[in-house]
C-alpha cells in the first residue's frame, strides 16, 4: 500500500471520529482536509496547488440555480409547520378513520406523506406528529410501540416523496456524476438528469411505502385488535353531521394538496423549474399560513392564490417576454393580465405575512429557514473542500480500483455502496452523505451502465432506511426527545423494526424491478 493510499484511508477516519465526536459537520470536513493537505504537502504526496481549485468550486455552488431551491422549500415547509397544518389534518383525519381498527395509525400515514410531500423536513415532521399524535394514541390503548413506529416511519417519508430537499440536493449532485461519466466514457453531449428525473423517479416508490406502510398497519389490526382499538365514531364526531364532518375534511385536505400538486405538477409538467416551483411553493405556504393563523377576511388570499394559479397557467401557454420586436395581440392580453395577477397576488401575500407576524410565527420561521440554509451550505463549503483534497490524494482513483475489483461486478459494487451509505447513515445525515460520498461514488457506478434516475432513488431509500435504524436511526432520536417518559427507548426501538423491514422489502424490490423508479420519468420526460 503507497503512502497516498495510507493518507486517503487515515483522511476518511480522522472525519469520521471529528464527527461521530460532536464536532461541527462543516468544521469537521474543512478542517480535516486542511490539516491532512499540510502534512501532505510535507511529505510531497500533495500538490498544495489543488487547494487553486476551491474558489472556482465554491464560485459553482453559489451560482448553481438548483440549490437555490433549498432555502425556499425549507421556507415552505416551516411555514406550514408553524400554520398549524399538521395539527388540523391530524384532527380531520382522525375524524375519517380514527373509528375502523388501526385507523389513528392509518392517519398518521396518510399525514406523514402529505407532510412530507408539502415539508420535506423529516426531523420537524417527526417532531410535529409525535407532540400531537402520540399523547391521542397513547390515551386511546394503543400499543406504544407501534405508536412510535408509525410516527417515525411516516415521519422520514420527507426523504422520498417529492418535493423532498434530499431529492433536490442529490439530483444535482447524480447530474453532476452523470454528466463526469458520461465525459470519461467518451460522450460529451449525454442526455441530461434533472431533479425532475428524480422527482418523477421518487413517486411511485414513495406512494408505495405509504401503501405497504397502511397494509402493515391494517394487518395488525387484524392480528392483535388490543393493539390498536377503534375509537367510538360518537366521541370522534363530537356531535357533527356527516356533511359537516365531510366539509371540515375538505376544508383541511384542499390547501395543501392544491399547494402539493401546484409545486410538485408544475415541475413534472415542465412549466417551471424546481427553483421557480419551489418559490410558488414558499409563496403558497405564506398564502397559507396567512389565511389559517390571521383573522379577517379571506378575500385577499383567496384572490392571490387564484392570481398565482393564473399566473402558472399564463407562463405555461404565453411567452410574456417583454423585450420582442414583435408580440402578437394574444401574449400582449396575457401579459396585461399577469400584470393584474401580480397586484393582487402581492397584495395577499402582505396581508398574509402581516397576518403570521401578528400571530408571532413570522420570526420563527424566519430564524428557522436561516439556520437550516446556513447549515446546508456550510457542510456544503466544506464538503467541497474535502472532496478537493481527497482527490489530489488520488482517493477517487483507490474507490475506483476497489470497487471494480469486487467480485459480482455491477451488483457487488452496487451492495458495498449501499451497505457503506446505510452504515455512514447512523451518523451523518443526508447533506454530508450527498456532497461527500455521492460526488466520490456515483461517478464509478454510472460508468457501470448503472441508470442514474435507479441510482439516486436507491440512494434515497436507502439512506430513509437508515435513519430509521436502530440504535442509532436520526429519527429515533427526534422521537424520544419529545416522547412522555412513560414510553421506554426500547419500545421505539421494538416499534420500528416492522417499518424498516417493509423499507428492506422496499429496496429489494427496486433492485428487481428498476422500472418502478423509471418508468415515470421515461413516460413525462422521454
Amino acid at each position: 500500500m503507497s503512502g497516498n493510499e495510507i493518507l486517503v484511508i487515515l483522511m476518511f477516519f480522522g472525519v469520521s471520529i471529528m464527527l461521530m465526536g460532536g464536532f461541527p459537520v462543516a468544521f469537521s470536513l474543512a478542517g480535516v482536509a486542511l490539516i491532512f493537505a499540510g502534512l501532505g504537502s510535507l511529505l510531497g504526496a500533495f500538490d498544495i496547488s489543488y487547494l487553486g481549485f476551491f474558489p472556482n468550486r465554491i464560485f459553482g455552488i453559489m451560482t448553481n440555480e438548483v440549490l437555490i431551491a433549498v432555502p425556499l422549500f425549507v421556507f415552505m415547509g416551516v411555514m406550514l409547520e408553524r400554520s398549524k397544518v399538521a395539527e388540523e389534518l391530524l384532527d380531520t383525519l382522525g375524524m375519517a378513520f380514527g373509528s375502523l381498527p388501526g385507523g389513528l395509525g392509518i392517519s398518521v400515514c396518510v399525514v406523514g406523506a402529505l407532510l412530507a410531500a408539502s415539508t420535506g423536513i423529516v426531523g420537524a415532521t417527526v417532531v410535529t406528529m409525535g407532540l400531537l399524535s402520540l399523547p391521542t394514541m397513547l390515551r386511546r390503548g394503543y400499543d406504544p410501540s407501534l405508536a412510535c413506529g408509525s410516527i417515525c416511519a411516516s415521519g422520514t417519508l420527507g426523504q422520498i416523496i417529492p418535493p423532498s430537499i434530499v431529492l433536490v440536493v442529490l439530483g444535482d449532485q447524480i447530474s453532476n456524476a452523470y454528466q463526469e461519466a458520461q465525459r470519461i466514457l467518451g460522450n460529451y453531449a449525454p442526455d441530461p438528469v434533472s431533479v425532475g428525473d428524480l422527482f418523477a423517479g421518487a413517486l411511485i416508490p414513495g406512494f408505495c411505502l405509504v401503501g405497504m406502510y397502511i397494509l402493515y398497519q391494517v394487518a395488525i389490526a387484524i392480528i392483535r385488535p388490543e393493539s390498536s382499538p377503534p375509537i367510538p365514531r360518537e366521541e370522534l364526531t363530537k356531535g357533527l353531521s356527516n356533511r359537516e364532518i365531510g366539509l371540515k375534511i375538505s376544508q383541511a385536505l384542499i390547501a395543501p394538496i392544491v399547494l402539493i400538486i401546484s409545486v410538485l405538477g408544475s415541475i413534472l409538467a415542465g412549466i417551471a423549474t424546481p427553483t421557480e416551483a419551489a418559490a410558488m411553493g414558499a409563496i403558497g405556504a405564506t398564502l397559507l399560513g396567512g389565511l389559517r393563523m390571521g383573522e379577517g377576511s379571506g378575500r385577499p388570499i383567496y384572490a392571490a392564490t387564484i392570481s398565482l394559479l393564473v399566473l402558472l397557467l399564463l407562463v405555461g401557454f404565453f411567452d410574456l417576454r417583454q423585450g420582442r420586436d414583435i408580440v402578437s395581440a394574444g401574449d400582449t392580453l396575457a401579459m396585461i393580465i399577469g400584470a393584474i395577477s401580480c397586484l393582487f397576488l402581492a397584495w395577499g401575500i402582505l396581508v398574509s405575512l402581516w397576518r403570521v407576524y401578528n400571530g408571532g410565527a413570522l420570526r420563527e420561521v424566519v430564524q428557522g429557514t436561516s439556520k437550516i440554509s446556513a447549515m446546508v451550505f456550510g457542510i456544503v463549503i466544506g464538503a467541497q473542500l474535502f472532496s478537493l483534497v481527497f482527490r489530489g490524494f488520488g482517493g477517487d482513483d483507490l474507490v475506483h480500483g476497489f470497487l471494480v475489483s469486487l467480485p459480482g461486478g455491477v451488483i457487488g459494487a452496487m451492495v458495498v455502496v449501499m451497505a457503506i451509505m446505510f452504515v455512514m447513515g447512523f451518523f451523518l445525515d443526508f447533506i454530508e452523505i450527498t456532497f461527500v460520498v455521492v460526488p466520490i461514488v456515483a461517478p464509478i457506478l454510472l460508468q457501470m451502465d448503472i441508470n442514474p434516475v435507479w441510482l439516486g432513488i436507491m440512494i434515497a431509500v436507502n439512506l430513509q432506511t437508515s435513519f430509521l435504524t436502530p440504535p442509532f436511526g436520526f429519527a429515533l432520536f427526534y422521537l424520544r426527545g419529545v416522547a412522555p417518559d412513560s414510553v421506554t427507548t426500547m419500545q421505539i426501538y421494538k416499534g420500528v423494526v416492522p417499518f424498516v423491514t417493509i423499507q428492506v422489502l422496499a429496496l429489494v424490490l427496486l433492485s428487481f424491478f428498476p422500472g418502478l423508479a423509471t418508468w415515470l420519468p421515461k413516460v413525462i420526460y422521454g
